[in-house]
């Protein structure tokens, strides 16, 4: 394998690392919701999302952290409270990058193409 070959495995890992990271923050039914409920809003606090799901505070806390680790999700703090909007852009490339890898399975050319799902 040579330095460009190398080059091209070591960003196509990356990326597989990436899109596996932000789906293993999907990977859960409340996140999914809190995510939802959060796309039809500009921004809430996390009491907003524990009024509209039936989760203790802390646990709704705990799965907006995985969210924003994962970049899904942004926080900005506003004096003591912290404001969560989706990071729409995020959610739009791991939507291609997602769909990109599902076609390229379906048509068989998964791995002629790795590394060109970013």
């Amino acid at each position: 394998m040579n330095d460009l070959q190398s080059a091209h495995s070591a960003q196509a890992d990356s990326v597989r690392r990436g899109i596996a990271g932000q789906l293993g923050a999907l990977a859960h039914p409340a996140r999914i919701h809190i995510l939802q409920h959060l796309s039809g809003c500009d921004a809430c606090c996390c009491k907003d999302v524990v009024e509209r799901l039936d989760l203790a505070q802390s646990t709704v806390s705990q799965h907006l952290k995985v969210l924003v680790d994962a970049r899904l999700v942004r926080m900005t703090s506003e004096g003591q409270r912290s404001r969560y909007e989706v990071d729409r852009e995020a959610l739009a490339k791991l939507s291609h990058s997602v769909g990109g890898l599902l076609n390229a399975c379906c048509a068989g050319t998964a791995e002629k193409n790795q590394g060109s799902e970013t």
